[in-house]
C-alpha cells in the first residue's frame, strides 16, 4: 500500500487528527462551580474591566487560529474549504507536537477578500495569533495586509513567511559550506507566487546581492508592467541589471536557484551554466524542479528539496511552531521582519559549524530543540523592536 492509500486509511481510523481536552477536571459540585457557574462570572467581570487579562484567565495566550479559504491547498490547488480541512488539522497537530501551541482549524467558505478579512477580524478575540494557510495569490497578500491593519495580534501567512524563513536559514548555512558571501550572491527564484515573492523580500532583508524573479512568462523586470500588482512591486526590488528572457537566461552565472514552481523546469544544462559551486533549492512538491541525483551529476554543490526522503529537507515545520511560540510568549502584536530574521538565524545556528556539510545544512524536522531556540530568538526580537506586550522574555 502506497503512502496515499495508507494515509487515507489512517485518517479514517483517526476520525480527525486533533481533539479538544479539558485542562481541569470537572467531577464534583465544587469543580463545576469554579470552572463554570457561578464562579466563572468573576474572571468574566475582570476581563471586562481589563481586556489584557484575557491572556491570563483564558487559553488565548496559547491559542492560534489556522485559517484557509481552500484556494491553494498544497499542490492540489483550489479544492475548497471543506476538502482543505485535513491539511488544517495536520497543521494544528504540528503546532501542538513541536511547540505545545494549541491551534484550531477554521475553513472559510468565501473567496471575497473583505468577507474573509471581516470574518477573521470578528473572531480574533478568541485567539492570540492568526496563521493564514493555503490562500491563493494575490488574495493572500491583501488579506494579510488588511488583517495586520485591523488586529493587534500576530498575523502570519506561513506559505509566504515560514517558507522564506527556512529558505534563508538553508542559504546562510549553505554559504558557509560553499564559502560564498551572502552579499555577493546572484539568486534566481523560479515561481513568482506568494512563496517566491516572500522569499525574495526576506532574502533582500538578509542582505543578498541580487535576485531575479522568474514566472511562466520569463524574468520579471521593472521596465515592464504586469497585471499582478505584487509582480510590479517585486520587479522594482529585484533584477538590478534589468535582464530579460526565460529561466535558462536567468540562471547563467547565478550562485543560487530557488524553485517554488513546478516539476522538471530546471535542466542539467542550466545547472552547468551556473557559477562555481551552485546551490540548488528545488522545492516543488512532490516532484522537485530537478531530482537531486540529476542536479548533483550536473554539478550542483548543495541540493535541497521539500521532501523528507532526500538530504536537506526545506520544511516549514522548523519555523512556524517556534515563531508563534515566541510571539505568543511576549504577547506580540505583530510578527515583523526583525522577528523573521531572528528565526532564520536561530534555525541556521541549530546546526553546529562542525556538523555542517553539503548533505546537512538544516536541522532535522524532529529536532525538538529548534522550536525552543526559534521561540527564544523571536520573543527577544519582538521586545527589541517594541511590538511585545511584555518587557521581559519569559523564554530567556
Amino acid at each position: 500500500m502506497d503512502i496515499m492509500q495508507s494515509s487515507l486509511k489512517r485518517h479514517e481510523e483517526w476520525g480527525g487528527k486533533i481533539e479538544i481536552i479539558s485542562r481541569t477536571a470537572i467531577n464534583d459540585r465544587d469543580s463545576l462551580s469554579h470552572a463554570y457557574t457561578p464562579g466563572v462570572a468573576q474572571p468574566c467581570l475582570e476581563i471586562e474591566k481589563d481586556p489584557s487579562l484575557s491572556y491570563k484567565l483564558t487559553r488565548r495566550h496559547n491559542l492560534v487560529a489556522v485559517i484557509t479559504d481552500g484556494t491553494a491547498v498544497l499542490g492540489l490547488g483550489d479544492i475548497g474549504p471543506l476538502a482543505a480541512m485535513p491539511v488544517m488539522e495536520g497543521k494544528c497537530a504540528l503546532f501542538k507536537e513541536f511547540a505545545d501551541v494549541d491551534a484550531f482549524p477554521l475553513c472559510v467558505n468565501s473567496k471575497d477578500t473583505d468577507e474573509i478579512v471581516n470574518t477573521i477580524a470578528n473572531i480574533a478575540y478568541s485567539f492570540g495569533g492568526i496563521n493564514l494557510e493555503d490562500i491563493a495569490a494575490p488574495r493572500c497578500f491583501e488579506i494579510e495586509a488588511k488583517l495586520k491593519e485591523k488586529l493587534d495580534i500576530p498575523v502570519f501567512h506561513d506559505d509566504q513567511h515560514g517558507t522564506a524563513i527556512v529558505v534563508a536559514a538553508a542559504l546562510v548555512n549553505a554559504c558557509k559550506v560553499a564559502d560564498k558571501k551572502i552579499e555577493d550572491l546572484e539568486i534566481v527564484i523560479n515561481g513568482a507566487g506568494s512563496a517566491g515573492i516572500a522569499i525574495a523580500k526576506h532574502l533582500l532583508n538578509l542582505g543578498v546581492g541580487n535576485i531575479q524573479m522568474v514566472d511562466l512568462k520569463g524574468i520579471l523586470a521593472s521596465d515592464e508592467v504586469y497585471e499582478n500588482p505584487a509582480h510590479n512591486e517585486i520587479a522594482a526590488m529585484t533584477n538590478k541589471k534589468l535582464n530579460h528572457g526565460v529561466l535558462a537566461d536567468a540562471v547563467k552565472g547565478a550562485d543560487v536557484f530557488v524553485g517554488v514552481s513546478r516539476p522538471g523546469l530546471l535542466t542539467p544544462e542550466m545547472i552547468a551554466a551556473m557559477n562555481e559551486k551552485p546551490l540548488v533549492f528545488a522545492m516543488a512538491n512532490p516532484t522537485p524542479e530537478i531530482m537531486p541525483d540529476l542536479a548533483k551529476q550536473a554539478g550542483a554543490f548543495i541540493v535541497g528539496t521539500g521532501r523528507s526522503d532526500f538530504p536537506n529537507q526545506i520544511n516549514n515545520v522548523v519555523a512556524f511552531p517556534g515563531v508563534f511560540k515566541g510571539a505568543l510568549a511576549v504577547r506580540a502584536t505583530d510578527i515583523n521582519e526583525a522577528m523573521k530574521l531572528a528565526a532564520t538565524k536561530a534555525i541556521a545556528a541549530c546546526v553546529p559549524d562542525e556538523k555542517l556539510c553539503a548533505e546537512f545544512i538544516l536541522p532535522d524536522a524532529f529536532d525538538r530543540s529548534v522550536a525552543v531556540a526559534v521561540a527564544k530568538a523571536v520573543a527577544q526580537a519582538a521586545i527589541d523592536t517594541g511590538v511585545a506586550g511584555l518587557s521581559e522574555n519569559p523564554l530567556a
